[in-house]
């Protein structure tokens, strides 16, 4: 019988994410910091709004790229927090099936087969098979623990060849918590300028940055005409379960983006697009409290971890904390499924996030203080048992 699968599919590695938390959900007891996800409930309000949605029977299809209330309020939110100014919400914004789609679909847009993606690692699981499943040649920088995990000039500029089509930014960073502050995206906008390329800024964790109020690179001057920023309201917002993200760009890239969203989705739910609008409008107060609950834990972690004396660096956003854990001579596979096993304590093997990850966990944050407090108990547990039979 002939072989009925793709080769370029079958080649690409499933995510490592999920492993663990499906090992720990059959486990008694177990705790899982793996998964990705606010430990928080959706706001009531926006919740209201949706269940709203369907009472009035607004059940039906809306136009191909989003609601045109929603693809405003996106422009006004992206305005009012960051300064960055679209002036045609109808052309330059679209919304999609969380930001995982507008990142599918935004390299299918721009890709034509060998262009390079630079991907800088450890980061999301997403974009490299995306960029594969694109027909693009991935290449992978490698990100240094002594540089906080941060992107420097000369990294991408020694990355960069004549294939080279775009870069992704993805900051704050899952899974190191990693930022980029204003003074290092200036440095990153040098180069991608002097060499014509394009940007896919992924800032799904914008809201949750805790040293500094967020930068775009979108925000610097030359930047918004070749930058694709992608967002959404799974994480700021708690709303991981609606499915719901956006683009917004330069209107000839999101025209085709558009073209391939209409084909394989047609439009993305309307009850979470009407909840979306709330959640714009009238979520200030609720993020700022999230926020500063993720800040609470993520000090406490650091605290943790350095009473341990298990190295990590301090991260400064989104909900991760990546420890490193090199002195053991374990791959992180092995300590990850061994604290598993005897700690019932789920975390995720840097692996997952790309080979550059080897010798470091992802730990989430989202989780409530009580966990991560009976967790690091466990941890402290573990890693003396380790220390002692060297």
């Amino acid at each position: 019988m002939r072989n009925p699968l793709a080769d370029r599919i079958v080649e690409i590695k499933p995510s490592g994410i999920r492993k663990f938390f499906d090992i720990a959900s059959e486990m008694k007891d177990a705790i899982s910091l793996g998964v990705g996800e606010p430990d928080f409930d959706t706001p009531w309000h926006i919740r209201d709004e949706g269940i709203y949605s369907l009472e009035r029977g607004r059940t039906h299809y809306t136009s191909n790229a989003g609601l045109n209330e929603l693809r405003t309020e996106i422009c006004r939110y992206l305005e009012r927090k960051q300064g960055i100014r679209y002036e045609d919400p109808l052309k330059q914004v679209l919304v999609t099936v969380g930001g995982s789609e507008a990142i599918d679909i935004g390299f299918r847009a721009m890709i034509n087969p060998g262009d390079e993606v630079l991907i800088p690692q450890p980061s999301f699981v997403s974009y490299e098979p995306c960029a594969v499943m694109a027909g693009a040649k991935p290449v992978i920088i490698s990100l240094k623990a002594e540089n906080e995990f941060r992107l420097t000039a000369r990294e991408l500029e020694e990355a960069i060849t004549d294939r080279t089509k775009i870069l992704v930014l993805p900051f704050p960073n899952n899974p190191t918590g990693a930022i980029m502050e204003q003074k290092d995206l200036e440095e990153i906008a040098e180069v991608i300028l002097k060499h014509d390329i394009y940007v896919m800024s992924d800032e799904i964790y914008s809201e949750l940055s805790y040293k500094e109020k967020h930068v775009s690179i979108a925000q610097l001057p030359g930047m918004k005409e070749r930058t694709i920023l992608i967002n959404g309201f799974s994480k700021a917002f708690a709303m991981t379960g609606w499915r719901l993200g956006y683009a917004c760009g330069p209107a000839p890239i999101i025209e085709q983006m558009l073209k391939i969203h209409q084909f394989a989705i047609m439009c993305a739910p309307t009850t979470s697009q009407y909840a979306a609008i709330e959640a714009l409008r009238n979520s200030d107060e609720d993020v700022a409290e999230m926020c500063t609950a993720y800040n609470q834990r993520r000090r406490f972690l650091v605290h943790a971890f350095r009473e341990m004396g298990l190295e990590c660096f301090e991260p400064y956003g989104a909900f991760y904390i990546f420890p490193c854990i090199k002195e053991f001579g374990m791959t992180s596979e092995d300590f990850a499924m061994s604290f598993l096993k005897e700690e019932r304590v789920a975390v995720v093997p840097g692996t997952a996030f790309g080979d550059c990850g080897e010798g470091y966990l992802r730990i989430s944050y989202a989780s409530s203080l009580e966990n991560l407090k009976e967790s690091m108990v466990r941890l402290r547990r573990f890693i003396g048992r380790l220390r002692e039979g060297r």
